[in-house]
């Protein structure tokens, strides 16, 4: 049974940044991908960032573009969300999710097959 735990939300001022955390546990990775999606209240979930598990080719959504670096420690079997420049739009649940074949690896989350509990994280004005 794959399991997805995140950690490092918070809370945080515009202009900071955050890392967040996303630890695997159940499978090997070897053919997956992992992602970050984020769902604000009374929004969709959205698409932030993506990294093949072997490869380590890296996707972006454009909302992280030059502002979020997705990277994976394979040793430690952990995916990273590392966010700069925080700004109150950016506050909401981040999850993380793991897709078993990473050819299907995207912005389109019914393509994951493994979700986290989510991690709030909330950027005041």
């Amino acid at each position: 049974q794959v399991q997805l735990v995140e950690s490092g939300g918070g809370s945080v001022q515009a202009g900071g940044s955050l890392r967040l955390s996303c630890v695997a546990s159940g499978d090997t990775f070897s053919r997956y991908a992992m992602g970050w999606f984020r769902q604000a209240p009374g929004k969709e979930r959205e698409f932030v960032a993506a990294v093949y598990w072997t490869a380590g080719r890296t996707l972006y959504g454009d909302l992280a573009k030059g502002r979020f670096t997705i990277s994976r420690d394979t040793g430690k079997n952990t995916v990273y969300l590392q966010m700069n420049s925080l700004k109150p739009d950016d506050t909401a649940v981040y999850y993380c999710a793991a897709v078993e074949n990473a050819y299907n690896a995207g912005s389109y989350a019914p393509d994951y097959d493994y979700w986290g509990q989510g991690t709030q994280v909330t950027v005041s004005p």
